[in-house]
């Protein structure tokens, strides 16, 4: 089993808008929310936290977990994932290692962008229950 995390980060735009923050892959050729796998002897909040920083540059708090997403991975592994709504404390969202673009979107116009249905159902799920 792969274990990772992640986050769905957000925002207030400066019309009030709630936004979330999607990464573009280019190794993948997709748009997804920021996430990776657990290094060793890392908790899987702490993995969230880092992988969010070292795609996007951003700095989070930790708010609600969310509903974990599990599925099989490009290898065929069993892969897990767990995230966590997330809101900046500090940085500038920019694209960094794995990341060749990041956009900040309305959630209606995220989930239109995401590459994958678990993704938005993520999304989805968020938007419920709110940052």
């Amino acid at each position: 089993m792969v274990r990772a995390a992640g986050g769905v980060v957000s925002r207030q735009s400066a019309r009030g808008r709630l936004e979330v923050l999607l990464v573009h892959r280019p190794g993948h050729d997709d748009w997804s929310l920021p996430k990776g796998k657990l290094e060793p002897g890392e908790t899987d909040e702490q993995c969230a936290l880092r992988e969010v920083w070292e795609e996007t540059g951003l700095r989070c708090a930790l708010g609600a977990e969310l509903p974990g997403v599990s599925y099989r991975d490009r290898e065929g592994r069993a892969k897990a994932v767990r995230y966590w709504a997330m809101t900046v404390v500090e940085g500038e969202a920019r694209a960094q290692n794995e990341v060749d673009a990041v956009r900040w979107l309305g959630v209606a116009d995220a989930a239109r962008l995401l590459s994958y249905p678990r993704d938005r159902e993520l999304l989805a799920a968020f938007d419920r229950q709110g940052p």
